[in-house]
């Protein structure tokens, strides 16, 4: 039985330059989809895989992140005080309990796998799940969860994959895969943005992880890679010789919320499926003439 993963890394010291000037002042994290922000969504599937320590590695000017995880009294006052039950239960619900969270500082946007480091000392000897808020996920049940059960069947790590046209390969991290279904195979490979003709598949790493703690030792001697950054996906590849990684072809719809379209085609999917709003916004939808843009 494979050691019960209950923290989660959530690396949110990235500058947000895709999203100028509107990250100027306000952490990328916090930007919504429809209206709950990125790390929001992040934490509640988390929170659904049964996780019970969320783990933020934050920067400069993201303190905001914090007063979102945490209780505003005035604000639940007036609620109460006006009877806005419905909106101050939303509020409560979605906050960790007491001592569940914890924050810790990246000084130096150094990579992925340096922030993944920067936890080291609160993950400890265990386990964990590392989730980029960038990445929002629709999916029953949420992806994580859907990788805790393959976890749960084969211990070691575990990976999130999707398939992406073959032409798109050398954006991303590519795994190479080897036997099983896609709810939990083999991955006998990893590289970090490929040129596109050698690529070893064109299935690729999607922003949700289980790792062991040995990557922590791993990332801190690691040099820098691609980009000049220390990359998570070097680590993986060395804690591959010692350790199995599982790869699961997720059930569900990605959106990459690090770029514009993927951002606005995730507000558009969520308003839809919200039953408050659907009807109000496809009628909104309806008046556009959209072919005057074109």
């Amino acid at each position: 039985m494979p050691k019960r993963v209950r923290t989660a890394v959530f690396p949110v010291a990235g500058l947000g330059t895709r999203f100028l000037p509107a990250t100027k002042a306000m952490p990328k994290e916090m930007l919504t989809v429809v209206d709950r922000p990125l790390i929001q969504y992040a934490v509640d599937e988390a929170r659904e895989a049964g996780i019970e320590h969320f783990v933020f590695v934050t920067g400069r000017n993201k303190g905001v992140i914090e007063d979102h995880f945490d209780r505003q009294f005035e604000l639940e006052t007036t609620l109460e005080v006006r009877g806005k039950n419905n909106a101050l239960s939303e509020l409560r619900k979605d906050l960790p309990s007491a001592g569940r969270t914890s924050f810790t500082r990246q000084q130096e946007p150094l990579g992925l796998g340096h922030a993944v480091w920067c936890a080291r000392d609160i993950v400890g000897d265990n386990p964990f799940a590392l989730l980029l808020p960038d990445m929002l996920f629709k999916g029953e049940p949420g992806v994580l969860r859907q990788m805790m059960d393959a976890y749960e069947e084969t211990g070691g790590n575990v990976i999130a994959v999707e398939e992406v046209p073959p032409a798109e390969v050398s954006s991303y991290g590519v795994i190479a895969r080897g036997e099983g279904e896609d709810n939990g195979f083999r991955v006998t490979g990893m590289v970090e943005k490929p040129k596109v003709e050698e690529a070893p598949s064109n299935l690729i790493i999607s922003g949700r992880y289980i790792l062991q703690p040995e990557v922590f030792s791993l990332l801190a001697d690691q040099p820098k890679g691609a980009g000049g950054e220390i990359q998570l996906t070097d680590a993986m590849q060395t804690l591959m010789h010692t350790q199995p990684f599982t790869g699961v072809k997720y059930q569900g719809k990605s959106f990459d919320c690090g770029s514009k379209i993927g951002f606005l085609t995730a507000n558009v999917v969520y308003a839809l499926d919200r039953d408050d709003i659907r009807d109000g916004f496809l009628k909104e939808l309806q008046k556009l003439d959209l072919g005057a843009h074109f």
